[in-house]
């Protein structure tokens, strides 16, 4: 069986409803820029997870990241809530909902 290697450079969007989240993979675009000449996010490819392989991975990740920041490699920043704008911080939703990343 052949495996394909998906990159991207984040996560745009996040869905949840009933029992399956959708989390949205993006990648700067090669042709599409923004009013600064900055390349614009564009949508590459979507993972669907069950709920439990949803937190099953997040677990995953975040135990990654503390390798990263435990070797050295990432500096964690303290998070300073007060400058982010509010369409940014979303509460939890019971069950369904749609989550952005920051731009």
């Amino acid at each position: 069986m052949r495996h394909r290697e998906i990159y991207s450079d984040g996560i745009g969007r996040i869905t949840v409803s009933g029992g399956v989240v959708r989390v949205d993979l993006e990648s700067q675009s090669p042709t599409e820029c923004d009013a600064n000449n900055n390349p614009k996010s564009a949508f590459r490819q979507r993972v669907i997870f069950s709920l439990d392989g949803f937190t099953k991975s997040l677990e995953v990740m975040q135990k990654a990241f503390q390798g990263l920041v435990d070797g050295g490699v990432i500096q964690r920043k303290p998070c300073d809530v007060a400058r982010i704008p509010p369409s940014v911080v979303e509460r939890p939703r019971p069950r369904k909902g749609v989550y952005h990343s920051k731009h």
